[in-house]
């Protein structure tokens, strides 16, 4: 009785070992260290914050990694995904296809395909509001730019992804961030950026509870203003266009607002 007793709790523990190994949380935080891992080799130039929580207009944003050097400050959102990867800047959501070969015990000589589909929120959108969002802290260095970079770790094959910003493999990372050369800060400011990102990071003080309704709120928000017809970035008109790859909505307030949304 003892040993079946024992043989149980151990198969349990191992059931929410694996459950908790394959969640997206924990899938979320390893791809997150991997990219930590690579930041750690820029040179000593280039400062490095990974998990920042800023506050902004619409509650709270949550930053995988900020990158501040001379020439620009990255904004990167990590993402750890298998399968291929499908979408564009416009949309509003990316889909996942992860296709699986199956072979039955009845039928051992034949195999079959089980397609999995999912969507995921557009991670270039979240990366431009990251890079907003640095941005909004500091007037002061107009001419500086603010970089989006989305990042995907794992076996991930960006199979139809089409983008204007950066949406890259992890062994891209160090390239795209090492090529943007042109000097706008100097080395004392590039401190004050980056102590002033320190200040401003507010991760230890607020609850995740209260950041992820801070998410919910800002997507509902953002939500309601496209049903609407109203450009969730400054409030102007949405209006219908046509463009290289169909019609998509535009900002009334285009070019001060570049805002496109392609319906979907």
């Amino acid at each position: 009785m003892g040993l079946l007793f024992i043989i149980g709790i151990v198969s349990l523990a191992i059931l929410w070992i694996s459950r908790w190994y394959n969640s997206p949380e924990a899938k979320g935080n390893r791809g997150e260290q991997k990219i930590a891992s690579i930041l750690a080799g820029l040179p000593e130039e280039y400062k490095v914050l990974n998990n920042v929580v800023l506050k902004t207009k619409k509650g709270t944003t949550q930053i995988d990694h900020i990158v501040v050097s001379k020439y620009a400050v990255f904004a990167i959102e990590t993402k750890n995904y298998t399968g291929d990867i499908y979408g564009s800047d416009n949309s509003l959501n990316w889909k996942q296809i992860i296709v699986t070969p199956v072979t039955y015990m009845k039928k051992w000589w034949k195999t079959y395909t089980y397609v999995t589909k999912n969507e995921f929120y557009n991670p270039v959108k979240q990366a431009l509001g990251h890079a907003y969002a640095i941005r909004d802290l500091f007037p002061e260095y107009t001419h500086l730019p603010y970089i989006p970079i989305v990042v995907f770790v794992g076996d991930a094959d960006l199979k139809n992804v089409r983008s204007t910003h950066h949406v890259i493999y992890m062994s891209q990372l160090l390239d795209v961030i090492s090529s943007y050369n042109m000097q706008y800060l100097s080395p004392a400011d590039v401190l004050s950026v980056f102590y002033k990102l320190l200040q401003e990071n507010v991760g230890e003080s607020i609850s995740k509870t209260e950041h992820v309704d801070n998410i919910y709120k800002a997507r509902r928000d953002y939500e309601e203003k496209l049903s609407s017809g109203i450009c969730p970035r400054c409030g102007g008109s949405l209006i219908k266009r046509k463009g290289k790859y169909g019609e998509f909505f535009g900002c009334s307030n285009y070019p001060e607002c570049t805002y496109t949304y392609n319906g979907r």
